[in-house]
């Protein structure tokens, strides 16, 4: 059947190139692992998140918004990207995060500053209720006489969900057309569920047996199971693609979120280092350095065949890195400088 996407606006530099790692996967002693450079799209460093954004952006012109509200911690790469977009479009960011700065700003926030993104700092707690605030928000700038359209954590619903859908195309076209073998499965971090759902589906409309595994960096398997799920009900339901995958093969390595979210433990940091001195190639403490981490060592653990093939998603986030720099030398890891951070 024919699927009729949204709009979308072309931001990303795409496609992003695959590259095999072959001097780690020799490190390791497991499978052929490449990595797919998505950290490259392009438009201020942005990693996964534009691919989302293009669809979710063009939505929110076509209703005709002036802003766009959306949320995340304080060292939010969605959020940052998403105020990078948006000054690009000639909208006004407006950003709920949660915490509290540090004297610096730094990484991802210093960015937003930058932008002049309009932020509000939210607490923990508040945290909980970030929808009903953003819905607050846009009601009181509609009572100033402008419009806003809100992006949820992450640009993850049905919209967002073609960002992935789309780049599960991209990854097939490639494995055509560059000589790249056929992937025994595809690793990707998981923050919001959108990635993971978009692949899931769009490998699923291609008709391609390439399974997608996510690592998640924060809450745990049974929560994402059930959002990934959610998503890929909630695309279904608005474009009419009737396919719904059982929560059991919704795929999760848990057990490797560590010390919370944004929270580095020392093996983590090492990974990056390694990974970096290895390929050249610089991982995130939040998202991919932990996904890694724990790809890593379900490699030595045998998880994986040393025959099969393995591709990495890269989703971005290399501004995380400077918060982290006092961890990196032993110093005391600030996470993503939250007051509140426990």
């Amino acid at each position: 059947m024919a699927l009729q996407s949204p709009r979308r606006i072309r931001l990303a530099r795409i496609p992003t190139p695959i590259k095999e790692l072959e001097r780690l996967s020799e490190y390791v002693g497991g499978p052929r692992l490449f990595i797919k450079r998505d950290d490259l799209t392009g438009i201020g460093l942005t990693g996964n998140k534009v691919r989302k954004l293009e669809f979710a952006l063009a939505e929110a012109l076509d209703q005709g918004a002036d802003t766009v509200i959306t949320t995340g911690g304080l060292g939010s790469n969605h959020a940052r990207a998403t105020a990078v977009a948006a000054r690009q479009l000639g909208l006004t960011p407006h950003l709920v995060l949660r915490g509290k700065p540090g004297p610096y700003p730094d990484g991802n926030f210093l960015l937003d500053g930058l932008l002049n993104a309009e932020v509000e700092l939210i607490t923990r707690e508040e945290y909980e209720r970030r929808n009903e605030i953003m819905a607050e928000i846009a009601a009181n700038l509609e009572k100033e006489g402008r419009k806003a359209y809100i992006i949820p954590e992450g640009a993850s619903n049905a919209v967002g969900v073609w960002g992935y859908f789309t780049a599960a195309e991209e990854i097939a076209h490639q494995i055509a057309t560059e000589r790249l073998p056929h992937f025994d499965a595809v690793i990707t971090p998981v923050g919001s569920g959108g990635t993971q759902a978009g692949l899931l589906l769009g490998f699923h409309y291609l008709k391609l047996d390439i399974p997608v595994i996510g690592i998640n960096v924060c809450d745990d398997e049974e929560y994402f199971r059930k959002r990934i799920s959610a998503l890929m009900r909630d695309f279904a339901e608005r474009y009419n693609y009737p396919y719904e995958l059982p929560l059991e093969q919704i795929q999760l390595i848990d057990g490797y979120v560590g010390r919370g979210y944004a929270l580095s433990r020392p093996e983590e940091l090492e990974v990056i280092k390694l990974v970096a001195r290895l390929e050249g190639i610089f991982l995130d403490p939040v998202y991919t350095g932990k996904a890694m981490y724990g790809l890593i060592d379900q490699m030595k653990k045998g998880r994986f065949g040393k025959d099969q093939k393995l591709l990495f998603l890269h989703t971005g986030g290399i501004f995380g890195l400077f918060p982290k720099r006092a961890a990196f030398v032993g110093g005391p890891d600030v996470g993503e400088f939250y007051e509140d951070t426990e």
